[in-house]
């Protein structure tokens, strides 16, 4: 009786119960080669640089019950990936921002989360096709569907509300995207008033069909988007993502197209050369008749520790009668070296070599653009 009335006793004491909260994250420093050669009629440059970086992303989750969750990271989010490049006298700041977070519940044959969801871009380019289908500049550097712009400029995750439920063999995903935020009066005006915001919709479906994983896909606009070229359009997109095991290695193979055709859309215009680094005059042409379709082929491989792909996108652009011609020629290769491992932490050294062609025919001249990155990035996970 008297240890039955302690026990008691502790139990009165104790505080309630709280979530399990699981820490993790990763360090990295990086050492880029960069060597930029651009050709536009009788313009030609090149530029080569050697760049320090580093990266810290912190990542918490949490267990609620009963499929409940939480989960968030933390890295410099206005920097191009998270990375922070040293600057001149080491004055970066390296400020660390909620860069996504979302949370929702998980249940046995479906589950829903919302906020800041990560996309997995490297992995599935129809997100890259869908909002750099034409290559511009933006301050001193070329950016296109060529060297993972969705990773680099939108830090790899996006806005949304997805769900999910299991259908015949595979899963079926819904994701309602917000791009946007517009301000506008109300008017007679198409897409202006209370839902004049940026909505699209991202469906999936992920299947196996024997050892190989099939996965459609689509995303269309809802209302109209702006983007770094044109705003207020609607632009779709579809495609599928097909991945083949072939014994100890992996080959994925996607394809994706995409099209907008918008009267009274607005062009965002970064001078005559949409590849060469220093053009930062800008102008708007309101009323275009946007009309553009392309296309992009990725054919990728995974051994181990090895991984590579190569991208391949055409993209035609009539607006206002011109006939603008886009073609990206985009490698990755790695090899990931373990240099200790275990079930506290890690420490890897990646070379990486990354290459983008682009070249562009507009009529009057053409513009080739090719920019060669070398990396080696030495990476502490815990």
């Amino acid at each position: 009786m008297l240890s039955l009335a302690a026990m008691f006793a502790v139990l009165g004491y104790a505080s309630p119960a709280t979530a399990e909260v699981k820490f993790g994250g990763d360090a990295s420093i990086r050492l880029r080669g960069q060597f930029e050669d651009v050709e536009y009629g009788s313009y030609e440059n090149n530029e080569d640089d050697l760049n320090f970086a580093y990266r810290v992303r912190l990542k918490a989750s949490a267990d609620l019950g009963s499929g409940y969750f939480f989960k968030a990271m933390l890295t410099s989010d206005n920097a191009a990936g998270g990375w922070n490049t040293v600057s001149e006298n080491n004055t970066e700041d390296g400020e660390i921002d909620i860069s996504n977070f979302y949370f929702g519940r998980m249940m046995e044959d479906s589950h829903y989360m919302v906020g800041r969801l990560p996309l997995n871009a490297a992995n599935n380019p129809i997100f890259d096709l869908a909002m750099y289908p034409i290559p511009t500049t933006v301050g001193l550097g070329a950016i296109g569907i060529g060297d993972q712009p969705i990773g680099t400029y939108n830090m790899d995750r996006i806005f949304g509300l997805n769900y999910g439920t299991k259908i015949g063999p595979g899963e079926l995903n819904g994701t309602l995207i917000v791009l946007d935020n517009d301000i506008k009066d109300d008017s007679y005006n198409e897409g202006d008033g209370l839902f004049n915001d940026g909505y699209a919709l991202h469906l999936s479906y992920k299947t196996n069909i024997g050892n190989v994983t099939v996965e459609p896909q689509a995303i269309i606009g809802l209302t109209n988007l702006d983007g770094l070229v044109y705003h207020n359009v609607t632009p779709y997109v579809f495609g599928a993502n097909v991945t083949i095991p072939a014994g100890k290695a992996k080959i994925g193979v996607s394809g994706f197209y995409t099209a907008a055709d918008d009267d009274d859309a607005d062009a965002v215009v970064y001078g005559d050369n949409p590849a060469t680094p220093g053009v930062t005059e800008t102008s708007y042409l309101v009323g275009a008749d946007v009309d553009y379709s392309g296309y992009l082929l990725r054919l990728k491989g995974e051994y181990g520790p090895f991984t590579a792909w190569v991208d391949y996108n055409h993209t035609d652009d009539k607006t206002d009668g011109y006939d603008d011609d886009y073609d990206n020629l985009f490698v990755w290769a790695q090899y990931n070296y373990k240099v200790y491992d275990s079930a506290m932490g890690s420490f890897s050294l990646t070379p990486i070599v990354r290459y983008w062609a682009l070249g562009g025919d507009f009529g009057c001249c053409e513009d080739n653009y090719s920019r060669l990155r070398t990396e080696l990035v030495a990476t502490v996970s815990f």
